[in-house]
């Protein structure tokens, strides 16, 4: 009778040829994501895992940032996940762009928003612009893309409590709840 000696056996050897080349290509695309040519947006500040962001590209002012279904060049929509998203726009051309992002924790494809036409659900442009009374202009919101990798971050704004119960407009805080409409 053989007797074989019984020596540990390591991850690696026992997950064979197609293991390593499984490990192989996820350690690939996991570093190759941020290195690849395009837009990588992380949104910043999401409150809860509920619903999904939507990251919607703009390559010029008609439309921004509301019609975005009908102007924006690229629209995408990442599930939350533990209370992060990250928006991977590739095969983008080199211009002149401005994101809009909204935390669609409904799922509805739009930003809710109150009777007095307040966000409910949290939003945010690049440059983390900002309007007065509104959604901030195209060109607050625009950047610079010259082909190559491009990361960002965005932080989402969500209009406190007491912004969505205001009688009076004199009320809410402008810097953080305007009316995007």
């Amino acid at each position: 009778m053989r007797t074989q000696s019984r020596r540990p056996i390591s991850i690696l050897q026992s997950a064979g040829v197609g293991g390593l080349l499984f490990i192989a290509l996820v350690g690939t695309a996991s570093s190759a994501q941020a290195s690849e040519p395009g837009l990588h947006v992380e949104i910043l500040g999401i409150r809860n895992s509920i619903g999904a962001v939507a990251c919607a590209l703009f390559e010029g002012p008609e439309g921004f940032p509301t019609e975005f279904l009908r102007f924006a060049t690229n629209i995408m929509m990442v599930k939350v996940r533990a209370t992060k998203a990250t928006c991977d726009f590739a095969d983008i051309a080199p211009g002149t762009y401005a994101l809009a992002v909204i935390h669609d924790e409904n799922r509805d494809g739009e930003l809710a928003t109150n009777a007095m036409g307040m966000p409910k659900e949290g939003y945010g442009f690049s440059n983390d612009a900002k309007g007065s009374l509104g959604a901030p202009s195209f060109e607050a919101a625009s950047f610079s893309y010259n082909g190559q990798s491009l990361k960002m971050t965005i932080a989402l704004q969500y209009c406190n409590d007491d912004c969505q119960k205001a009688n009076n407009v004199a009320d809410w805080p402008r810097d953080n709840c305007a009316s995007l409409s």
